[in-house]
């Protein structure tokens, strides 16, 4: 049990060093992972050094970074100005309409990225500017994109569903195919319960439409910022050349290891920035000195995300070196309680893996062996599948670890910790209680 014991003590380390200490989450993740670091006792040096040399490998590092200077260039160059016009012309009538966009936008991209990260920043990048010039507080618009960041999880095509499927004991009861239509009724439930959020969050906070006098006719917003819309070329590349028609064509040029070398969140913050360089370089500085300025304004930012994304990786690292995954496991071999309860525990042991790592990772370590849990406790296997997947859809809000987090708070320019109670009130408890629902066929699949 010393990788369980480490991980309490990693989520307590940030707690007391953030909270009480009052010092900022980028130092409470380097605390944390030091903390985690000694859990390996004489070979903590080799195990830090490890947990660092992955987090230094890790895509999603430089994907944070590269997603925060590009939101920084999209506000300093007016793009993002021009951009909101527009789409507040179209229904910025309507209250909290830049949230419910939000919402369905991360459903839907969710279902093609399948990467919680992706989601948050792809769809972060533009609905967060949005939703705060909309009456949403930075706080608030970070924590609906955080939170809403793991739909795709539980939305087919979900890589997910495939590395749960191809378990041998899951296999044995359930395909893929069997599993698709449930997923989509079951991805559907955690849709709606993230809507009905929305309009929730709209009244209670008082979020009212945009100022009739500030909006401008469509064909006005149009003509004076319909550039801004081909930034959308950098999100709509990297996804049409990895899936469907797109991604045949380049497996039969450069075969599959060549398609898998794209990597959808590396490579919409880069499409993104170079499309933002051309479209908006007459706002841009023309002088060495003038970047420097630039760059130099930007720079705190980087120190914050960086380093608590950086740190939080490295710390996974030696969790999963620690055996937390397999030690999980063993906890849900062990149980033997009713099916709602049996649900409820093995949703919080994969919520609670789903913080340091990703989805896919967590599905691969834990997701099996919660299945076979759920279908000796008698739920339908259907069921248990859909609950599964359901449960590491919070991928993104689940705090400390989650990277989708940081990213939404760095593109809103909030303190990430501040979202962390949110995220666990308004998003997994909630995504919680329906995977175990589902399981149980209160909600049926």
């Amino acid at each position: 049990m010393l990788a369980v014991w480490a991980l309490v003590a990693y989520i307590t380390a940030i707690i007391v060093w953030n909270t009480i200490f009052k010092r900022n989450i980028g130092e409470a993740m380097i605390v944390a992972f030091i903390v985690v670091g000694l859990f390996a006792g004489t070979s903590a040096p080799e195990v830090l050094r490890d947990g660092l040399v992955s987090a230094a490998n890790e895509e999603v590092v430089f994907a944070a970074l590269a997603f925060v200077f590009m939101g920084f260039l999209l506000s300093q160059t007016g793009i993002i100005d021009r951009l909101v016009h527009i789409l507040n012309s179209l229904l910025g009538r309507l209250r909290g309409g830049s949230g419910y966009v939000s919402t369905v936008a991360a459903g839907l991209f969710g279902a093609i990225s399948g990467s919680g990260s992706g989601n948050s920043a792809a769809v972060g990048s533009v609905t967060i500017p949005w939703m705060i010039r909309s009456n949403f507080s930075p706080q608030l618009a970070a924590t609906l994109v955080a939170g809403n960041a793991g739909l795709g999880i539980s939305i087919p095509p979900s890589s997910s569903l495939f590395i749960l499927t191809g378990a041998a004991s899951v296999a044995a009861y359930v395909s893929a195919d069997d599993l698709y239509i449930a997923l989509f009724v079951g991805g559907g439930w955690t849709l709606l319960y993230r809507i009905a959020l929305v309009f929730f969050f709209v009244r209670r906070h008082r979020i009212s439409a945009v100022d009739p006098a500030s909006l401008q006719p469509l064909r006005t917003s149009l003509r004076a910022g319909w550039s801004s819309l081909l930034i959308f070329l950098g999100i709509v590349f990297p996804v049409a050349l990895t899936v469907g028609k797109g991604a045949t064509l380049v497996s039969g040029q450069v075969g599959d290891d060549g398609l898998d070398a794209i990597s959808i969140i590396t490579w919409i913050p880069v499409m993104v920035i170079v499309a933002t360089l051309f479209i908006g370089a007459r706002q841009l500085p023309r002088s060495a000195r003038q970047w420097w300025k630039l760059l130099g304004d930007t720079g705190p930012k980087f120190a914050v995300i960086g380093a608590t994304i950086f740190f939080a990786f490295a710390a996974a690292g030696i969790l999963t070196d620690l055996g937390l995954p397999e030690q999980l496991a063993g906890l849900l071999e062990r149980l033997n309680a009713p099916q709602f309860v049996v649900a409820l525990v093995v949703g919080l042991l994969v919520v609670l893996v789903a913080s340091p790592l990703t989805a896919t990772a967590t599905i691969a370590a834990i997701g099996p062996v919660g299945f076979t849990a759920l279908v000796a406790a008698g739920v339908d296997p259907i069921a248990a599948g859909v609950a599964i997947l359901i449960f590491a859809s919070t991928e993104g809000a689940s705090p400390p670890g989650a990277a989708p987090i940081y990213i939404a708070s760095g593109i809103a320019g909030v303190d990430p910790a501040k979202t962390f109670l949110p995220l666990i009130a308004w998003f997994v408890v909630p995504v919680l209680l329906i995977g175990s629902l589902v399981a149980v066929g209160t909600l049926p699949v």
